[in-house]
């Protein structure tokens, strides 16, 4: 750990945490945290830190500081911290991203200026604690486009063969971790939950171009719903906050052309 405060800061209990000293080329920043307890508080509030980073340092190391040095009250979900599980999805300056992908040195201030990081919690989701979102309505939008495969009749007696060319047909949309960066960043579901959400899409797709797939009727018949494909306005947000590169509103475009078209 190479993020740390330079002078204790006030937790939310009240007390100081023990802070080792600042490491030689690290810069001083803010850290401005959107703040929710449900059992103490009635609206979400805004709490900053000062704290020392290193250029390299990325955003999840300043809130494991924060967190184990300052104010051991702060919550929010992470696991493997290499941006593959997708855990630590947040508005980081108001944009969706993996806080262990970004970096400090991206995020400083032009012409010397302090620099203050803005994290919030991702949009359009229950939040249960500060960065800690309920993932229930995420989850219940993929789960409800089948997203495995379907096959009818005998199971064969070998693999299932594919094609080289057949596997690039939807091999963009096998990159989705579920972070939800993509949905969270949709206006149409932050207004309307029941919107699937580009996500759910995205894995729809994976599924309805796999040639040995047998069940891409029944996606596009629950895509079709009004809740589904056509609640989307193109705005491009999710395609700019997916972590893994994926092309979501072209997933999205194909997914249309293939329901009016039948693929």
């Amino acid at each position: 750990m190479t993020a740390v405060a330079e002078n204790p800061t006030t937790s939310a209990s009240g007390s100081r945490g023990e802070l080792p000293p600042a490491p030689e080329g690290s810069i001083a920043v803010t850290v401005k945290l959107h703040r929710f307890n449900p059992e103490v508080d009635s609206e979400p509030r805004w709490e900053s830190f000062d704290i020392h980073a290193l250029p390299t340092d990325r955003v999840l190391n300043l809130l494991h500081t924060i967190k184990w040095y300052v104010d051991g009250t702060l919550t929010f979900r992470r696991s493997c911290a290499h941006g593959v599980c997708g855990s630590d999805a947040m508005r980081i300056n108001g944009v969706n991203r993996l806080a262990c992908k970004v970096l400090v040195k991206d995020l400083l201030a032009s012409k010397g200026k302090h620099t203050t990081i803005t994290i919030e919690p991702i949009k359009g989701l229950p939040v249960n604690k500060d960065l800690l979102v309920n993932m229930d309505p995420f989850l219940d939008a993929f789960k409800a486009v089948k997203p495995f495969l379907i096959t009818y009749g005998n199971e064969p007696t070998q693999e299932r063969i594919q094609s080289a060319a057949d596997r690039e047909r939807f091999d963009d949309t096998t990159k989705c971790i579920l972070c939800a960066c993509c949905t969270t960043s949709c206006p149409v579901f932050w207004t309307e939950g029941t919107y699937f959400g580009p996500a759910a899409i995205v894995n729809a797709h994976r599924f309805i171009f796999d040639s040995r797939d047998e069940g891409a009727e029944e996606r596009l018949d629950i895509l079709n719903d009004v809740d589904g494909v056509w609640r989307c306005r193109t705005t491009f947000n999710c395609t700019d906050a997916c972590p893994r590169g994926i092309q979501v509103t072209k997933a999205i475009q194909e997914v249309k052309r293939a329901l009016l078209f039948r693929r």
